[in-house]
């Protein structure tokens, strides 16, 4: 048996320096060492031997395995050395190269407009509200002036989550969240940003998902000429210095009297052309005094105190700023249309 295994320890220890592959090596350590491999087979025979001839047949079978295992140990180091050496060869970096260019991002066009607009009422004294974009029907509509079955409420087709909650369907909520919370204090000058919903089918003019700011003050002996002379400061630094305004009558139940204003085309200022369709006017927003009722809701005496309130579509404002001829232009990420406003 002795000769056995040293026969078998030079026929392993041979074929083992020839390995030139992990996978190779791996079935010679299986040949050999495996529960199966040759070693095991030779030292069945052991129940064979003599009490005495155990001890040493023992010796010269750890031996043999000592040796088989050492040279597969170190064939895997190396084979470990050789594989790091050539993914760091394959990895490796020049950092004598210059560094790559990050993309500069940009801000979207929307976000650019209601900043713009933001900042023009700021400087006029205004103070920034916000709120929940699930609103109660309650806030939404009824402290609005706007009761259960009201047929104007068919001009803001909503959606529903539940008979008494909703997607808000303008930011006039705010409006009056934020009166109730002044407890009838004066002066009150706020504007109202964010995203309203509406079930408006996708055209070049309309989307579910919109924005909108709306402003309104409260105070005593507001009038409406405040709100014309406030509407022109803001379209002079919306659209130019040369902007002029006109307000039409219109009809809005939590305002009263309501009216919609107009600004002189940005494109031919006011000659006619294609945009304002020859007229010289572009729509931009709704307004009015804010309705008696409104008032008495948001906990102001309308005997006492008067106010008026406006409200525009950021998108509608961004269209005209821009140029743009598609509201989806603003939703469908397309990168070619967004990277002109990150040079702007």
């Amino acid at each position: 048996m002795k000769e056995k295994l040293e026969a078998l320890k030079i026929e392993a220890l041979a074929q083992l320096e020839q390995v030139s592959d992990p996978q190779t090596l791996n079935d010679l350590r299986v040949k050999y060492l495996g529960k199966k491999g040759a070693l095991t087979e030779v030292l069945r025979g052991m129940g064979s031997l003599s009490a005495e001839e155990r001890p040493v047949i023992g010796q010269v079978a750890n031996d043999v395995r000592g040796a088989i295992e050492e040279i597969i140990e170190s064939k895997q180091q190396a084979f470990q050395r050789a594989e790091t050496e050539q993914r760091l060869r394959a990895e490796r970096v020049d950092v004598t190269l210059p560094g790559r260019k990050m993309p500069q991002g940009g801000v979207h066009p929307l976000n650019k407009v209601i900043a713009e607009i933001e900042d023009i009422f700021l400087g006029m004294g205004y103070r920034v509200a916000e709120g929940p974009e699930v609103e109660t029907d309650y806030f939404n509509f009824e402290a609005l002036n706007l009761p259960k079955n009201h047929p104007a409420r068919d001009m803001q087709d909503s959606f529903y989550v539940t008979e008494e909650l909703l997607m808000r369907t303008h930011t006039s909520p705010v409006q009056v969240r934020t009166m109730q919370s002044m407890h009838g204090e004066t002066p009150l000058k706020v504007i109202c940003p964010g995203k309203v919903y509406r079930r408006d089918d996708d055209d070049a003019t309309h989307s579910f998902q919109f924005h909108q700011i709306e402003g309104i003050v409260i105070g005593e002996n507001i009038r409406m000429s405040d709100l014309k002379g406030t509407l022109l400061q803001f379209s002079r630094e919306m659209f130019g210095s040369q902007t002029q305004i006109r307000l039409r009558p219109s009809f809005f139940p939590f305002t009263e009297p309501s009216a919609e204003m107009d600004v002189t085309c940005v494109q031919c200022g006011g000659s006619g052309c294609r945009m304002c369709k020859q007229t010289g006017w572009l729509e931009i927003l709704g307004c009015g005094m804010v309705h008696p009722k409104v008032l008495e809701m948001g906990g102001y005496d309308p005997e006492k105190y008067s106010g008026f309130a406006f409200g525009m579509g950021v998108e509608r404002i961004a269209i005209l700023k821009y140029g743009i001829d598609d509201i989806r232009h603003f939703y469908n990420s397309d990168m070619a249309f967004l990277k002109q406003f990150a040079r702007n």
